[in-house]
């Protein structure tokens, strides 16, 4: 697996936030009167073509998320079984943490404890990564 297959699990995660709270914002504004143009210009004043509007942009981008969640849950249950295929103990725990978790590499560091550091970490990981090409 490459490291950009095993990053995908926390750019994905990020989508998913960023979707929602665009969802969230869409509902609101669903939700809350129009303000009143005041250039002139004739324009319709059905408040359902707003609301239909709205409404059709929250179920695509509730469908949106709910694909990317169950695109998250497949890609979880890869990386999960791929590193339960790591040998090591100690590098089934960093991948863990930094591509399951998401952690930073000082917080993987922090979580794995001892004398390791953030370098540590991260090289034992580049290190089996150039080891097992996939």
């Amino acid at each position: 697996m490459t490291l950009k297959e095993l990053s995908q699990l926390y750019y994905l995660n990020r989508e998913i936030e960023m979707d929602k709270r665009r969802l969230e914002s869409l509902k609101m504004k669903s939700q809350s009167p129009s303000s009143a143009r005041l250039d002139g210009m004739p324009h319709s004043t059905s408040i359902e073509s707003r609301v239909e509007r709205y409404a059709a942009e929250i179920a695509d981008l509730e469908a949106i998320i709910a694909a990317k969640c169950e695109q998250y849950i497949h890609e979880r249950n890869r990386l999960e079984r791929y590193i339960s295929d790591i040998d090591d103990s100690l590098t089934r725990q960093i991948f863990t943490f930094r591509f399951v978790n998401g952690l930073s590499w000082t917080q993987v560091a922090a979580h794995i404890g001892g004398s390791n550091t953030e370098k540590s970490v991260s090289k034992a990981c580049y290190r089996y990564l150039e080891k097992h090409p996939e």
